[in-house]
């Protein structure tokens, strides 16, 4: 624990001055991208012939010719070195959830003579050890080879420290025998089939093919703590959040920190954070105060999924960096304060077929019929494999956060609003049509009326919600990589759209094509309706609701990923390769075992200070009331308060003294994690309860009222 006081810490804070922000900033424009190896870069420092057969790859999805590999390398470095940097290293993402780095540097020298080589085959692939990475048994110490592949379509970049800078390029990571080992691979498997079917749909509806451009915008939320407050607390420098704290007076009951102006200093924070953003070329949009004091969220422009992904972690990166620099530490666990609202990442999903925008309803009846055949194919998805995405937002972090009444509930349901919902009514109901207004309209002719961009209210309850011309899955926590999430979306919804496709390439040419269309989707919103719900997800209501309907209510992680592997599961992956049945069980020991790790550090952090901080800190009260009670005369009127001051203390005593040794006896045992999990909570409840009792001053650690609202 630090060697300062919680009131020292204090102290130290207030006399912390704001950091002023540069006078005379370069103007955005100046500076943004310049640290990304962009088209522009590609155009200036290679071969026309080159740069054009690169970009084709990374615009139209062109396959990429090895052989230009040496003059892109070589382009690479003069550029990376132009710009300061020294070394190299391929960017990877491995099933740890952060990214992975080995540098090199670009010397090769010649006696003494400095040459600086970067070849095509540095470009192309690196060998780090497989083994010292997770990989669920698909790789073991004695089968150590593996590989990162270079991702093209993926723009390098150059990551700065304060003495140089490092040229990253992003790759895929994969074992000697093939199987995946990372997130990124399995998305862009995911988003190839997608892309696929969506084109296979389209034709359906007679379009000349065009770029299909899968995007994704995602919403970074994070508390921010003052690093005096971090370091007193060993709790949150162990697991990231507080194992024990009890309730101030005052948290977000009041809604006055939502949108609210800005601190100075947390101003500075967000404006640097900006700049290394902008350099990156990642196109931060909003920066706003959320909903819990010390909260915050950081929202992009949309982007190409994999680019949006690889953005979003290189966001969460810089967060950490610029935080340290201003004496803050960012705090991305999904429940860092207990009783006040968690982090989420809201990832804002959506499908462009060319220019259009395939969740956007249009002006006309053609573009409203492939509205409603996109929009049913994905409630198609969802309910068919609820399951299945519910298992992509687990963890032992976002187990405290969802259904806490600030996220959604662990239930997946869809949200549409009354129009949509109205719409999909009348289709089921009405073979012949459906009417949003007040004549009958014919699918094909005009399914729905002009409707403005934002067609729903907004639905903060919905852990999947439509919201005017794409989907917020808001599951998702604030720790996680969005390529899981985005690779189970992306897989399930080529699914329901190639189902849908196999019906519509059986249409009769001697039946309207229209009426046909109108009758497959009335089937499939018979079916699939139920997942449709657009009230309140926290009601208890709604959960019996749900299990009435027959979704699925997987609470914890262990239920959900137990879902992950099930035989229906592994065949959808395995039928679009996107995860193949190896690469599935792996996933899920992975997963699995950075749960159970996860729980049993908290668990013994959680012992550790339950018995060599809290007790002795209880126990020395208990001792001063128990003194002043002897020493008070037995006739004086406040004798029954101390009698009753004792009591509560001992009390305190007693039960954090058994909980923890039932806690220890769990751990011993090597119980189920999530019994472990429930213990720790029983342990906090004695703690936070004696948070209340004992003198101010004696308390140890940093407390909530200082955390959340000294910075």
């Amino acid at each position: 624990m630090n060697n300062i006081t919680r009131t020292q810490a204090i102290g130290v804070i207030a006399g912390r001055e704001d950091k002023d922000q540069a006078v005379g900033v370069p103007n955005i424009d100046s500076y943004y991208g310049e640290d990304v190896f962009s088209v522009d870069v590609m155009k200036e420092y290679l071969p026309k012939d080159v740069a054009q057969h690169l970009i084709a790859t990374i615009e139209d999805g062109d396959p990429i010719n090895p052989a230009i590999a040496a003059d892109v390398a070589h382009a690479m470095k003069q550029w990376a070195i132009a710009r300061g940097a020294t070394h190299f290293t391929h960017w990877f993402q491995p099933l740890t959830g952060s990214t992975a780095e080995k540098h090199d540097s670009f010397l090769e020298p010649q006696g003494m003579q400095a040459i600086m080589r970067f070849s095509g085959k540095n470009l192309i692939t690196s060998e780090p050890d497989a083994s010292s990475f997770p990989s669920g048994g698909l790789r073991c110490t004695f089968e150590a080879r593996g590989y990162t592949v270079w991702d093209p379509t993926s723009p390098a970049f150059i990551k700065r420290h304060p003495n140089g800078a490092t040229l990253c390029i992003p790759t895929a990571y994969c074992a000697y025998t093939g199987e995946a080992l990372d997130k990124k691979t399995p998305l862009l498997r995911s988003r190839q089939a997608l892309k696929k079917a969506v084109t296979r749909l389209m034709k359906c509806f007679g379009l000349d093919e065009q770029k299909v451009t899968i995007t994704l915008g995602a919403e970074q939320e994070y508390f921010l703590i003052d690093k005096s407050f971090f370091l007193n607390r060993p709790d949150i420098i162990q697991t990231g959040r507080t194992l024990f704290g009890a309730s101030p007076a005052k948290h977000q009951q009041l809604e006055d920190h939502y949108f609210g102006s800005i601190k100075p200093r947390v101003l500075a924070f967000m404006t640097d954070v900006e700049k290394a953003l902008w350099k990156l070329g990642i196109p931060a949009k909003t920066r706003h105060n959320e909903v819990a004091p010390a909260q915050f969220e950081l929202a992009p422009l949309f982007e190409e999924v994999n680019l949006a992904v690889d953005h979003n972690m290189l966001v969460m990166e810089v967060l950490r960096q610029q935080a340290n620099k201003h004496d803050f530490v960012c705090l991305l666990h999904e429940k860092p304060f207990s009783g006040v609202n968690g982090s989420g990442k809201h990832n804002n999903w959506s499908i462009n077929y060319g220019n259009m925008n395939l969740l956007e309803p249009g002006s006309d009846p053609f573009q409203n019929a492939i509205f409603m055949t996109v929009l049913v194919s994905i409630m198609e998805a969802v309910d068919t494999h609820a399951d299945l995405l519910r298992s992509t937002v687990t963890g032992a972090g976002n187990d405290h956060r969802l259904g806490a009444n600030e996220a959604p509930p662990a239930i997946i349901s869809i949200f549409l609003g009354d129009m949509l919902t109205a719409v999909i009514d009348e289709l089921e109901a009405n073979g012949s049509g459906c009417s949003c207004r007040k004549e009958t309209m014919k699918l094909g002719v005009d399914v729905l009326p002009p409707l403005p961009k934002d067609t729903t209210d907004r639905n903060r309850t919905s852990p999947f919600a439509f919201t005017g011309n794409k989907f917020e899955f808001r599951a998702p926590g604030s720790s996680h990589s969005c390529a899981g999430p985005m690779m189970i979306l992306n897989t399930i919804v080529a699914d329901a759209m190639n189902g849908l496709s196999d019906k519509i390439e059986q249409f009769s040419s001697d039946v309207d094509f229209n009426d046909q269309l109108h009758e497959l989707l009335r089937e499939r919103i018979i079916t699939h309706k139920r997942v449709i719900f657009n009230g309140d997800n926290y009601s208890a209501e709604w959960k019996e609701e749900a299990e009435h309907r027959g979704l699925p209510i997987l609470s914890n992680t262990p239920s959900a990923l137990a879902e992950f592997k099930s035989a229906k599961n592994i065949a959808l992956l395995e039928k679009y390769g996107v995860l193949s049945a190896k690469e599935v069980e792996s996933r899920y020991e992975v997963f699995m075992e950075e749960y159970s790790r996860k729980i049993r550090i908290e668990a013994e952090i959680s012992l550790e200070l339950a018995r060599t901080v809290f007790l002795p800190a209880i126990r020395k009260e208990y001792n001063q009331a128990l003194t002043a009670l002897t020493h008070t005369p037995s006739d004086a009127a406040w004798v029954g308060s101390l009698k009753s001051n004792v009591g509560t203390l001992g009390a305190c005593l007693q039960n954090l003294i058994e909980e923890s040794n039932k806690l220890e006896s769990d751990l011993d045992e090597n119980n189920d994690m999530y019994q472990v999990f429930l213990q720790m909570q029983s342990v906090r409840e004695c703690v936070d309860k004696a948070e209340k009792w004992v003198t101010d001053s004696e308390w140890p650690l940093p407390k909530y009222r200082e955390m959340l609202f000294i910075y």
